[in-house]
């Protein structure tokens, strides 16, 4: 039996070097795909990973870099700031040695970077957790190539990434890993436990991940503690049992709680809401993280039911935004209360999205005569903007279609 005589955990420990051992995200990685080309080709520019967790986001900063033979440093923006930023960019414009490494062509750690090589890579993981003046930071190292910024999220970055930075990055989509992913870096980790697992146990880890392969990896190492070399299904369930309740701002739990504060909200069950809104809290979940979801249920489920909805939402994100913790937690209480005690209506949002359905099978349809701008004495000969009053203002094409109800 050999449950990883390491201290590092098994994740850290099978994680891939280079890009022909790496598994997963083929639309970006196989031959001739974009990264793979960027690396081979060694032309890397700033770039965003956007995904969900556990699907190689950090691995590939990692790779990128030493395939490139590029100076790395990694710093998560949970507890990094200017600060950080700026002791690495000091360091490299002044080429004196700070932490990081540089890499060589086999893809080992050479020496300790001297940031006077050209193009050191900053990773910053957990971008979304940047404000927008932190990012603001960034920007002037990144266009003037002091840095070559990969971040990585698991937010949308059109919404979490100020768009000056955007504009300089090049966004990647990472997709959850699929089963037989899943199950090849399982292999990996059986082969570094030195265990053995019943096929019965491997499909319930494969399954466990959900596309996570941290979740799976986490769940092993824990069987192999516990129980031995020999891992059957039951002993990852009873693994999983002992474990403690927690709340991993990066893993499952964290879509898991949002996802049934919502539904508590949704299904008028104050108090339910309430309990997963202080299970957030509790955990430290970034408070705008809430009060953004917070603002997309006003309009999604209360709408034009109660519109005001809207307004209290937006004021419990200001709220977050100008006070945060600890007292903004009875901001979000407020919300709370009045998002699940209020009356819902998807009227507006189905309504919208209907009308999109068309936008998209019909195209650029011909806007009414009656319903353009006329500036030109030509154009009023012509028709345009004049009415009668008795027109549905839709193009012809869609003139008897209805997306609200009334």
């Amino acid at each position: 039996m050999n449950p990883n005589p390491s201290s590092q955990p098994l994740a850290s420990l099978i994680r891939p070097e280079t890009l022909e051992d790496f598994v997963g995200q083929a639309h970006l990685v196989a031959p001739g795909k974009p990264l793979y080309r960027a690396i081979h080709n060694n032309e890397i520019h700033s770039m965003i990973f956007w995904g969900p967790p556990g699907v190689g986001k950090t691995t590939l900063a990692r790779i990128i870099a030493r395939q490139t033979n590029r100076p790395f440093f990694e710093l998560s923006a949970v507890s990094a700031g200017k600060a950080e930023v700026r002791e690495i960019v000091e360091g490299i414009r002044k080429k004196r040695p700070v932490q990081g490494e540089l890499f060589d062509e086999d893809g080992a750690a050479a020496k300790p970077a001297t940031k006077s090589s050209k193009g050191a890579i900053l990773f910053l993981d957990e971008i979304h957790r940047f404000n927008k003046a932190q990012q603001d930071f960034l920007l002037p190292y990144v266009e003037d190539g002091t840095i070559i910024l990969i971040g990585a999220t698991t937010e949308n970055p059109s919404f979490e990434v100020i768009s000056a930075l955007l504009s300089r990055s090049q966004v990647f989509v990472l997709q959850s890993l699929t089963v037989d992913d899943i199950k090849n870096i399982i292999q990996h980790g059986i082969e570094a436990l030195g265990v053995t697992i019943t096929d019965e146990a491997r499909d319930f880890l494969a399954d466990y991940a959900n596309g996570d392969a941290r979740l799976s990896l986490n769940l092993l190492e824990t069987a192999a503690k516990l129980y031995g070399d020999e891992i059957t299904k039951d002993n990852l369930k009873d693994a999983l049992q002992s474990k403690h309740l927690r709340y991993d701002r990066a893993g499952e739990e964290h879509y898991n709680t949002i996802s049934a504060y919502i539904k508590s909200m949704r299904a008028s069950n104050v108090d339910a809401a309430l309990y997963y809104l202080a299970r957030m809290v509790d955990a430290g979940e970034d408070p705008l993280f809430i009060a953004r979801r917070m603002v997309i249920f006003a309009s999604e489920d209360i709408g034009m039911a109660q519109p005001t909805a809207l307004v209290v939402a937006n004021e419990v994100f200001k709220a977050c935004e100008v006070i945060g913790y600890p007292e903004c937690q009875i901001n979000m209480a407020h919300g709370t209360a009045y998002m699940a005690l209020a009356p819902k209506s998807r009227a507006s949002c189905d309504a919208f999205f209907e009308a999109l359905e068309d936008v998209k099978r019909t195209g650029n349809l011909p806007i009414p005569m009656q319903l353009r701008n006329a500036p030109t004495k030509l154009m009023k000969e012509l028709g345009y903007g004049k009415s009668d009053g008795e027109e549905s203002l839709l193009p012809e094409a869609l003139k008897n279609r209805k997306y609200y109800p009334k």
